[in-house]
């Protein structure tokens, strides 16, 4: 078998063409698959067990072939499939990841990472196995180095088909270290399936709106490609877990605030004609329960015909942006990941309501960042998590970058959320700047003060002090 052919992808189990360029597309947009198989393959064939691990989690019917079937050099591929598919659990899993892209790319790299680190604990404490993936792997290198110097088809026959013959070899020791007592396998496979759970809950956390149930159709909306991105992030990196836990905690609350807020603003003045389910008379949907009547009842109500109560409710939609200044001094460091959920919480509003969300992270100097309605792509989310400044404390900066976005938007209203735990001289003439501008404009600014001094009031129309963002007088933000 010539080096190439280590490269076609042979499946132990019914992928097909289709199948096996889905794969590929999704390699491409992966990292992290790449990264296992470029630079971390523990064997020959392991981006074809890659393929056919995806194809046993995605696959509505995944079949696995018989052994006899199988290609001597794939021999290693069908040892750790079988034990895969046989597994008791292995249909629990499959409910999570069957059609799912995301899903079953994230528990694609996450059985390939615990294969490897399997293989790795095996290597540990068996010295042949340990010598055979020594001797695979140097041959590999030499393979490919001769690849790249005389170009594929021009390598050392012989020195292939001793590659051949050791990756057969390697075969029978997996078979036994799988089918020891207490080998360990089927733990490392149950450890990957959580983590690709969590890691889509999490993703789902991230992206989320402000509206109960919407973290799925919201993850639709962002591109593939940024959805592997996100999650390979989520689960490497206990930072950005963090701050995607904590946003999913915010953004529950942030939607009871909102509808607390929507509730007392709505109140009825007579009655009038529509289709909207909340706002429908007792009457109708009495019509409703009745089947004699049902079918006029849903006439009218497709012609937008049915009587409801008419609100005098202000519409929350089309108001100006919502503005967060956000102290990253370097104080703030150990409230870093509720900052980051707390943020990404309020733009969700800003999302719903159609809203600008600008997010002004402060120090000793300023920078502003404008999302357009609340949206951002996942490149930028990645960054928002990762970002902070450091430093010491400027009002004056963050307040004037405030004021930038607000002259300049196409609303004449916003809301200025204002985060701190320091203290920073304002001068009076930009206080009186600073009030020129809330009576010419209409803004309002709500300080959070993480701390005791109190000379934010200058500035502010309210001021909550809390212990952090998870204390309830945090949550007034979500009232904007």
């Amino acid at each position: 078998m010539n080096e190439q052919a280590w490269r076609k992808q042979v499946s132990i189990i019914n992928n097909d063409k289709f199948d096996k360029r889905r794969f590929q597309k999704l390699y491409d947009m992966s990292q992290g698959l790449q990264n296992l198989n470029k630079f971390d393959a523990p064997f020959p064939t392991f981006g074809s067990l890659l393929n056919d691990i995806w194809g046993s989690l995605y696959k509505m019917k995944p079949e696995l072939k018989e052994r006899e079937n199988v290609s001597k050099a794939f021999q290693t591929n069908h040892a750790f499939m079988k034990r895969i598919v046989d597994d008791e659990n292995f249909e629990r899993y499959r409910e999570t990841t069957r059609l799912d892209d995301l899903a079953s790319a994230i528990g694609t790299v996450q059985f390939g990472k615990k294969t490897h680190e399997w293989l790795e604990h095996e290597r540990e404490q068996n010295e042949a196995l340990d010598q055979q993936m020594r001797e695979l792997n140097a041959m590999q290198r030499q393979l490919e180095r001769q690849r790249q110097e005389h170009g594929a088809g021009n390598e050392n026959q012989n020195l292939q088909k001793e590659l051949q013959q050791r990756t057969e070899e390697l075969q029978e020791v997996i078979d036994q270290a799988l089918n020891q007592r207490n080998s360990g396998f089927d733990q490392a496979m149950e450890q990957a399936m959580q983590q690709t759970q969590d890691s889509k809950q999490n993703l789902k956390a991230l992206v989320g709106g402000a509206k109960a149930g919407s973290g799925e159709g919201e993850l639709k909306k962002v591109p593939l490609r940024d959805q592997l991105a996100l999650a390979e992030q989520l689960t490497d990196d206990a930072r950005m877990k963090q701050i995607a836990e904590w946003a999913g905690r915010f953004k529950q609350i942030a939607r009871k605030k909102q509808k607390s807020k929507h509730q007392k603003a709505t109140s009825r003045h007579g009655v009038t004609r529509g289709n909207d389910p909340a706002r429908l008379l007792p009457s109708e949907l009495a019509l409703y329960r009745n089947e004699t009547t049902r079918t006029e009842f849903l006439r009218r109500f497709a012609g937008q015909r049915s009587r409801q109560h008419d609100t005098g409710g202000k519409d929350i939609l089309g108001k100006g942006p919502i503005v967060l200044c956000l102290d990253q001094s370097g104080s703030m460091q150990p409230l870093d990941t509720q900052a980051k959920g707390f943020t990404l919480a309020l733009m969700s509003i800003a999302k719903r309501e159609k809203r600008d969300f600008v997010f002004i992270p402060f120090s000793g100097s300023a920078y502003k960042y404008v999302y357009k309605k609340g949206k951002i792509n996942g490149e930028d989310m990645a960054a928002l998590c990762q970002y902070f400044i450091g430093g010491g404390t400027n009002f004056e900066s963050a307040l004037r970058k405030g004021i930038e976005v607000i002259q300049y938007s196409s609303f004449k209203k916003a809301d200025i959320i204002f985060v701190t735990d320091g203290e920073a001289h304002v001068s009076d003439d930009f206080l009186d700047f600073f009030q020129q501008q809330k009576q010419e404009n209409g803004f309002h600014v709500l300080s959070l003060l993480l701390g005791t001094n109190r000379n934010v009031e200058q500035f502010s129309d309210k001021v909550m002090q809390i212990r952090d963002f998870s204390d309830k007088g945090s949550f007034s933000a979500f009232k904007i």
